[in-house]
C-alpha cells in the first residue's frame, strides 16, 4: 500500500467495501493524529476564533466520544458511559488535569474498540439501534454497519477542516 509524504496510508483504489470503508476511515483518523503531532499542551488548547472555544485538544476528546457512541452504544448495543463527563458530554470541553497525550492515548483505545467491533461484524448490512431520543431527530431507528462507518467517513473528514485551520493558528503549518 502506497503512503503520503507524511506516512500516512493512502486508502486502495481497488477492494471491497468493507476494506475500502476501513482504509478511508483510518486515512482520516491517522489525518487527525498528523494535526496533533508536535504539539504541546499549550498549543492544543489554543482555540480558534472568537466565539468558538474549538481546540485540537477538544477535537481528540469529541472523537473519542464519536467513536465510542457509533461503535459502541449504536451499532454493538452496549451501555456504555461517556468517555469525558464534563461539559455537554461532547468531549469538547477541557480540564487542567487531561492533557493532549492522555487525550489521544485515550481516543487510540475507543478506535481499537471501534476495529473490534467492525471486524467481528459478519457484514456491512448488520444494523445497530438509536436511542429514542436520536432516532427522533434522525428520522429512523435503525442503521446499518455500513452508514455507521460512511457518517465516521464524514464526520472525520469534516473535522479535519476544522483541525487544519487551528493547526494553521497554532504554528503555521499547513498541507498535513
Amino acid at each position: 500500500m502506497s503512503t503520503t509524504p507524511d506516512g500516512r496510508l493512502i486508502p486502495p483504489a481497488h477492494a471491497d467495501e468493507r476494506a475500502m470503508l476501513s482504509a478511508w476511515l483510518d486515512f482520516h483518523r491517522a489525518t487527525l493524529a498528523l494535526k496533533c503531532q508536535g504539539l504541546d499542551d499549550r498549543q492544543a488548547r489554543l482555540a480558534s476564533a472568537t466565539p468558538s472555544e474549538m481546540t485540537l485538544l477538544g477535537l481528540v476528546q469529541h472523537l473519542a466520544e464519536v467513536e465510542r457512541n457509533w461503535f459502541q452504544r449504536v451499532f454493538a448495543g452496549l451501555d456504555v458511559p461517556l468517555v469525558h463527563q464534563e461539559g455537554k458530554g461532547d468531549g469538547f470541553t477541557l480540564v487542567p488535569e487531561r492533557g493532549l497525550d492522555e487525550a489521544l492515548a485515550v481516543w487510540r483505545a475507543e478506535i481499537g474498540r471501534s476495529r473490534e467491533i467492525v471486524a467481528a461484524a459478519a457484514s456491512l448490512d448488520e444494523s445497530g439501534r438509536l436511542s429514542e431520543r436520536e432516532a427522533a431527530l434522525a428520522g429512523m431507528q435503525r442503521l446499518s454497519l455500513r452508514w455507521i462507518m460512511v457518517h465516521m467517513i464524514e464526520e472525520y473528514a469534516r473535522h479535519n477542516g476544522h483541525a487544519d485551520l487551528l493547526r494553521e493558528l497554532v504554528d503555521g503549518a499547513t498541507g498535513m
